[in-house]
């Protein structure tokens, strides 16, 4: 039986996109993302088999919210063996988000999969970086200030993610709309 690498993430809305797309440059060596990659991660879920999918695809169409608004403020990165793995823009904080993210997890849980051990970090990776990369104090420097949104969250997405050798390619897989009681 053939499994799937899946995550559920938000998209962000084409404008928000296209100003992500022009902070793009200044760290030699970054892997940048394509706008068809950006994205805020709820909950990744990793390889399952196509019974499992399935499950985890009923669990999340039962959701129910309302629409709410996020938008990114500033830039973050993450570090991994004292250096930098990827560069980020910061989602503002939003208890309607948390809520969501929490609600996925739970969908998660019903459809078998294992806890989410790490803590959830609203984020939309920009660049990945390897040893060879270049510094990207300047960067975040550059686009710390970074402001952009809101916009209206109005569903989210259940995303498959082939491995390539020049990088991930995201194919989304089901859109869930936002189910009010």
């Amino acid at each position: 039986m053939a499994s799937r690498r899946l995550f559920v993430a938000l998209r962000p809305p084409e404008d928000v996109a296209e100003a992500l797309l022009d902070t793009m440059e200044g760290i030699p060596g970054a892997r940048w993302q394509d706008a068809d990659n950006l994205h805020v991660t709820l909950r990744f879920v990793g390889e399952v088999d196509r019974h499992t999918a399935e499950d985890l695809a009923t669990a999340l169409e039962s959701l129910l919210f309302a629409p709410f608004p996020i938008r990114i403020y500033g830039v973050g990165h993450f570090e991994g063996k004292g250096r930098a793995r990827a560069v980020w823009a910061r989602v503002a904080p939003s208890t309607e988000l948390d809520l969501v993210q929490m609600r996925v997890e739970m969908a998660c849980r019903r459809a078998g999969l294992p806890a989410e051990t790490r803590r959830f970090i609203p984020h939309i990776t920009l660049a990945r970086l390897n040893s060879g990369s270049g510094f990207i104090g300047d960067w975040l420097h550059a686009n710390g200030a970074l402001s952009l949104g809101p916009w209206q969250v109005d569903g989210f997405s259940l995303f498959e993610s082939d491995l390539t050798p020049n990088g991930a390619i995201y194919s989304e897989i089901t859109k869930f709309p936002w189910l009010t009681q």
